[in-house]
């Protein structure tokens, strides 16, 4: 569906954040023959609504929120919107047309347009891509999941985007090149399970792109997408494994048997984030770019790639010790890859978040032969560590909070060690969202230093 077909239809649009603003403003010039903006939580009353986007799209709230969605012919859900809700159900029951705003603007920009996902490594890959892509004069739009909506995203010749899992489900037409980084059990409870997660993420791959890049050592996104193929018929293209074109060995990136520079130059640490470079680089190769003859240029522009805030972002402290800021770890999964990012050092490791009923035997299962400290903090940290209840070499200590447990680090690590907050769980509930999870780290290294 394009934003062309919306017109002298009725529109509801359901969501009132910068996607549901972003969606009010880029659909109304199309001519529906009604828009109307939808907020079905209990605060609608306190929802800024008022001047411009009131003149295009009034505000149905409270009791009238329910009836506005389903007389609509389409409905625009905003990310947030879970597949999970009560009325998305009614809705397809009734034969209402529901979609996103990345949907729409898919339709328009599929052909010039990356696109990736991923359980983890998404947001550091895409920005990689259009850092690299940069340095090759190619220039580009980063965007997607990073709080632009793709409806506020200037014209541009090529664009990278970051999508979401929510923002991955609606689509109907996929992106010319489609990522996917990595596959791991994420955002169950508004996906509606395990199967519906994937099912929704490797949406991004079912609308015949024209090239598809994946994480080749991930076994279970392997399995997941056997039998998928590009628009021309050719399977996905798998970097970083060890017959992959592109790939690390003997701390040297590989293009087939060609060095191409030194893995030093990528500061990030961690073999994870070496995956992430190789599936980039498999990206320009797919594009047509000269990787080998470009050699020099990627290595520099690899050396000046910084990373992204709260990825396993280190903090100086006079104690000597190192504290390093992973709060964008939403999953054991996360948790474990930031581990194995400080293999080798004194660490300890703060968990716990929102309880989302999470399955924690993977990590279990991860740390049976480690040695460390794991300090548990509210929500779900009481829960992580009964899960890890017996392994000899793991220490574990409950915290009241996360000053407490910075406090608690201080005492239980080793000088010259690691503090790891890679809490593997969402901030809400606690904090507003992981960037103040991430100042209340900060806050506290500071005010027990």
């Amino acid at each position: 569906m394009r934003l062309a077909d919306l017109k002298g239809r009725s529109v509801a649009v359901w969501g009132t954040g910068r996607e549901g603003r972003a969606a009010v403003k880029a659909i109304s010039p199309y001519g529906p023959s009604r828009l109307i903006a939808v907020d079905d939580s209990a605060n609608f009353l306190s929802v800024t609504w008022d001047d411009d986007l009131a003149a295009l799209a009034p505000l149905a709230g409270g009791d009238h929120a329910f009836p506005a969605l389903v007389t609509a012919d389409v409905v625009v859900r905003s990310p947030g919107v879970p597949q999970t809700h009560p009325w998305m159900k009614e809705l397809r029951e009734r034969g209402v047309t529901v979609t996103g705003g990345s949907a729409l603007w898919m339709a328009e920009h599929a052909s010039s347009t990356i696109g990736v996902t991923g359980s983890k490594g998404k947001s550091t890959t895409s920005s990689l891509i259009s850092h690299l892509l940069a340095a090759v004069d190619r220039p580009n739009i980063f965007g997607g999941n990073i709080g632009v909506p793709l409806l506020d995203l200037p014209d541009a010749p090529l664009y990278v985007l970051e999508l979401s899992s929510y923002q991955c489900a609606d689509l109907t037409d996929s992106p010319r090149v489609a990522v996917v980084t990595s596959l791991f059990p994420e955002h169950l409870d508004a996906h509606g399970g395990e199967r519906e997660y994937y099912r929704d993420k490797l949406n991004l791959l079912r609308h015949s792109p024209e090239m598809i890049v994946v994480n080749g050592t991930d076994e279970r996104l392997r399995d997941e997408i056997r039998g998928l193929t590009d628009a021309n018929g050719f399977p996905p293209i798998p970097a970083a494994a060890g017959d992959s074109r592109f790939r690390v060995e003997d701390e040297t990136v590989f293009c087939s048997d060609e060095p191409l520079f030194p893995r030093s130059a990528l500061r990030l640490k961690g073999a994870h984030n070496e995956r992430n470079l190789c599936v980039a680089l498999a990206v320009l190769d797919g594009l047509g770019i000269d990787v080998p003859g470009s050699a020099r240029k990627l290595a520099e522009a690899v050396a000046s790639f910084e990373g992204l805030p709260h990825r396993l972002t280190e903090i100086a402290d006079p104690s000597g010790l190192t504290f390093v800021d992973d709060t964008l770890s939403t999953s054991p999964y996360a948790t474990m890859h930031a581990i194995d990012a400080y293999a080798g050092k004194p660490l300890t490791v703060l968990v716990g978040g929102t309880d989302r009923g999470v399955d924690y035997s993977v990590l279990r299962d991860f740390l049976a032969t480690r040695e460390l400290t794991v300090i548990g903090i509210p929500d779900s940290g009481p829960r992580i560590l009964a899960e890890l209840t017996g392994l000899e070499k793991i220490k574990t200590v409950n915290a009241e909070d996360l000053p407490e447990a910075v406090r608690l680090s201080r005492e239980l690590t080793p000088a010259g060690g690691v503090v790891l907050l890679s809490p593997g769980a969402p901030s809400y509930g606690r904090y507003r969202n992981f960037e103040h999870r991430s100042e209340a780290f900060v806050e506290a290294i500071r005010a027990t230093a």
